[in-house]
């Protein structure tokens, strides 16, 4: 590699060897996990960035900007968007610093953290529905106010503050450390520590983690581009992230070594496992390096003789009511429970057979409804010791002239149809069935109530808020075939995501 490749490299290792964060931060303890350890297989530890100020990470990069901005500029305030950590980060540091901060939140914020930035003396102004409305909204203000952008991820010195977590990792565990993983939303975590560990130990494995349906870095590694996503996934929130930076991205590039995709269950599950060796609940994307280590560490098949792995906790601002909708996909995602959709003979002794082919395995769900004179369809969660069970118990099912379907792998009958069995309408007719997100705020519902409320009838409708930002319904609505075309150009000019799922296995099981 040329000089002039090395020389941004060389800048931000002398950037982050130089950084202004721990007036703030505190240099995160690194701590061993053996419950996970003996699971994996391998020497697990865990970088516990939750245990900062402000329960994340992002003080670290935040405060070593401002730190640096002249005087002049820091009499003129400094403005950020943020739903989150960033904007916690932003608020404290200015607080120290003593200047003023104004943060641009979406209106769907809950409460809990536009209040915490609020009693860190920051301003916070509310506006649009998403990461990227607000976004629009600091830049426009910064230009009419003057004041100085703080930019979440895509700076040197916010990518160098966060670097300084690399510099701690070598003076903490200075031999044998084989692979860090790092959560990925705009690059600028996994961007500082893989410069930092590549330039003094390039054998060290550097490996982000993005939601399966939040991959923008994945993407863009991929292509060779930066990719912007035309849909992101909200479940962890903190690195839903539409398009990486500019700079992270070309720091990536260069030293990060792959990408892990993990989905929802798998996360939940990493939640789950971080409380039981801490006693620490995570929020969906301070988990998210957990989620990563433990599916490569499966993959790559490691031992006890294959090195040390981080994970990077970077965050713990989480919403108390998701963790209902968490405990719920945690055995999921571990693979320990499945999900099955079962029908049996209506007639004598068939239900009991069907309970006595589930053998010893404990029941986590049952729902039993009658589906015609002849038959019974049963919805049945079940405890495993690996989902490798699953097909045995579905070939024995069959063996018995039962029909038996694997749905833990669908999301309508996770989310929906586990809380709508029994729900049929045999002389319900022309319905068509789609899931839909939006934008949870006050009078949400009602909103998109008024939107569907063009001539159809909706035959069935089930909503759910796991305390996120985005609210789920299942709805059934009624379309006369002459209406077709214009039901689809209303969908198309809803706003609204959605999906089909008129073809769902359960939808035909339980509902249709």
């Amino acid at each position: 590699m040329n000089s002039e490749a090395t020389q941004p490299s060389k800048d931000l290792l002398e950037r982050i060897l130089t950084a202004l964060v721990y007036d703030v931060a505190i240099e995160s303890p690194l701590e061993a996990a053996p419950k996970l350890s003996r699971r994996v297989g391998a020497q697990v530890w865990f970088k516990r960035e939750d245990l900062q100020p402000v329960f994340s990470f992002k003080l670290r990069g935040a405060y070593n900007r401002i730190a640096h901005l002249q005087a002049a500029e820091r009499n003129r305030g400094v403005i950020a968007a943020s739903a989150g950590n960033h904007a916690q980060g932003v608020a404290l540091a200015t607080q120290k610093l003593g200047c003023q901060a104004v943060i641009v939140m979406p209106i769907t914020t809950p409460l809990i953290k536009v209040e915490a930035v609020r009693t860190l003396g920051a301003q916070v102004v509310l506006h649009g529905d998403s990461f990227e409305e607000a976004y629009a909204h600091s830049q426009a203000l910064a230009a009419t106010e003057g004041k100085v952008y703080i930019h979440p991820y895509d700076d040197l010195d916010v990518i160098a503050g966060q670097g300084t977590i690399g510099l701690e990792l070598l003076r903490q565990m200075p031999r044998s450390l084989k692979a860090v993983f790092v959560p990925v939303g705009g690059g600028g975590l996994i961007a500082g520590i893989a410069a930092y560990l590549k330039r003094l130990q390039p054998g060290i494995r550097i490996i982000g983690v993005e939601p399966v349906d939040a991959d923008a870095m994945s993407q863009s590694l991929a292509a060779g581009h930066r990719v912007r996503l035309e849909r992101v996934g909200l479940f962890a929130d903190g690195v839903a992230v539409s398009q990486v930076g500019e700079q992270t991205f070309e720091l990536c590039r260069k030293h990060v070594d792959e990408i892990v995709l993990v989905n929802t269950d798998e996360i939940c599950a990493a939640i789950k496992d971080v409380f039981e060796e801490t006693r620490s609940v995570l929020e969906p994307a301070g988990a998210l390096a957990v989620a990563g280590l433990k599916a490569w560490a499966a993959r790559e098949g490691v031992t006890a003789a294959s090195g040390n792995l981080v994970a990077i906790l970077s965050g713990a601002n989480a919403n108390f009511d998701r963790l209902r909708f968490v405990a719920e996909r945690a055995e999921l995602g571990e693979r320990r429970e499945a999900i099955l959709a079962v029908t049996i003979p209506e007639r004598p002794g068939s239900f009991r057979a069907f309970c006595e082919l589930i053998g010893q395995r404990s029941i986590t769900e049952f729902n039993y409804r009658l589906a015609d004179p002849d038959r019974a369809h049963i919805f049945v969660g079940l405890q495993m010791a690996s989902r490798a069970e699953v097909e045995p118990l579905l070939a024995r099912l069959r063996e018995e002239g039962l029909e038996a379907l694997d749905l833990s792998d669908n999301e309508m009958a996770k989310l929906h149809v586990r809380h709508l069995v029994g729900g049929r309408a045999p002389r319900v007719t022309n319905e068509r069935i789609y899931r839909f997100e939006f934008p949870e705020r006050p009078g949400a519902l009602l909103r998109f109530l008024d939107c569907m409320s063009r001539g159809w009838n909706i035959s069935l409708f089930h909503y759910r808020n796991h305390g996120a930002d985005y609210g789920r319904v299942l709805a059934g609505i009624q379309v006369p075939p002459e209406d077709q075309e214009a039901f689809q150009a209303f969908l198309d000019a809803l706003g609204y995501r959605f999906v089909d799922e008129g073809a769902n296995p359960a939808y035909g099981l339980f509902l249709a």
